[in-house]
């Protein structure tokens, strides 16, 4: 096969690009500091200080209200700053308020799949039902019952799939909707009176540190915490209550366990900078951007198409990319991911991209993350380096 190098009659878009994104972090989690940082935004963090001194503890609360300002949470919401990050805020979630009723799961990432594997196999719930989608695509969403509680993502932070809405949670439900929203929160609007429970992580949109969770629950939430006993053991980091009553001190920044008071000063300053853009709406607007550049050299170039089926269901934030040139779909599956392997490593060997190759179990492409750390001008001077990198691989297949 000819070298795209040598070949007379090329196209300019497989030429190797002139300019580089300034910032090449691409990854989706940890994410891209927010533009400007530099360690000299940690020198006030209070270090070698207990978290339960007044000082380290105002910290702790002052995430708590800034986060809850910039999500415009309803009053009447807690939130807490929990372990083992998303991760840690899902399962406390999972086994401290299922149980009572039936749960549907929705499951069309690897996430997902993670949390009906936790509801199915480890907490063994008898009622449990298991709505699931291949990679691309939403489940039914018409077939969850409000009796039942339900159990989701927001964004497929694997597939780049999200939801469109929360149309198919009713607004009467009996049941609790229970919501991971560790690669939406701060980029995507969330309608709270849809949701009961709603989680996410700091080394997400806004770029912080990683090993911290928050959990918000909603009113309904709280009474079922307080009116349901598990039938299961509750390890210590899983429990919100004492003596039947929430333990509301978890929710004014009294952690369970220790947190490291470095990555409060760095969440601090993500959420001073989420105000600095426009919170909530700067936020949106910022990642929604970075998602309308790809969707236009998508539209005009071939070789790459979303990973998401449906327009409406494209996330802005994990922005998964299949590869369907002509050469690489006639290759062999195991053929297929090593092209895909060969193409993420050239970009991060020319410093363009870091850590934009697929998830291990997602089909073989690219993941770009395109939350609000992330400037459009580095979406847009990525771009020509996959056309790039896509004709390298060929010429080389």
């Amino acid at each position: 096969m000819a070298n795209p190098a040598v070949t007379p009659d090329i196209r300019p878009a497989t030429l190797r690009p002139a300019a580089k994104p300034a910032n090449p972090r691409f990854s989706s989690g940890p994410c891209a500091k927010r533009p400007g940082w530099t360690l000299a935004a940690l020198e006030t963090a209070l270090l070698g200080r207990s978290h339960r001194a007044a000082n380290p503890k105002a910290r702790l609360a002052e995430v708590i209200d800034r986060s809850k300002a910039v999500l415009g949470m309803p009053e009447g919401w807690r939130l807490g700053i929990v372990p083992a990050s998303d991760t840690g805020a899902v399962e406390m979630a999972l086994w401290s308020l299922l149980g009572p009723r039936g749960v549907d799961i929705l499951a069309w990432e690897s996430f997902s799949k993670d949390w009906a594997t936790d509801v199915v196999k480890q907490l063994k719930l008898a009622d449990a039902r298991v709505l699931d989608a291949p990679y691309g695509r939403l489940p039914d969403l018409s077939k969850v019952d409000p009796a039942r509680d339900v159990v989701f993502v927001w964004n497929g932070t694997t597939s780049g799939v999200r939801l469109p809405n929360a149309d198919f949670i009713s607004d009467a439900r009996e049941g609790l909707a229970i919501c991971d929203a560790t690669s939406a929160a701060f980029a995507m609007e969330l309608p709270w009176h849809k949701l009961d429970v709603v989680t996410w992580s700091w080394q997400k949109v806004l770029g912080g540190e990683a090993a911290h969770g928050m959990l918000a629950l909603s009113p309904r939430a709280v009474a079922r915490l307080e009116s349901h006993k598990p039938a299961w053991p509750m390890p210590k980091i899983f429990r919100m209550t004492k003596d039947g009553k929430l333990n509301e001190g978890i929710f004014k920044g009294e952690t369970i366990n220790t947190p490291s008071m470095l990555c409060v000063e760095d969440a601090l300053d993500g959420l001073r900078w989420a105000e600095s853009v426009g919170g909530l709406r700067g936020l949106v607007a910022r990642s929604e951007a970075n998602l309308a550049a790809i969707a236009r050299w998508v539209a005009t170039k071939p070789g790459f198409d979303f990973l998401a089926e449906d327009a409406a269901t494209r996330s802005c934030t994990s922005i998964c990319l299949t590869i369907t040139a002509p050469w690489f779909t006639a290759l062999a599956p195991d053929a297929q991911a090593a092209a895909a392997k060969k193409l993420a490593s050239l970009l991060e060997k020319d410093g363009v991209a870091l850590d934009a190759g697929a998830y291990r179990d997602a089909p073989p492409g690219l993941r770009i993350w395109g939350g609000a750390t992330v400037e459009t001008a580095d979406i847009e001077a990525l771009i020509p380096w996959l056309d790039w990198a896509l004709a390298t691989v060929e010429a080389g297949a």
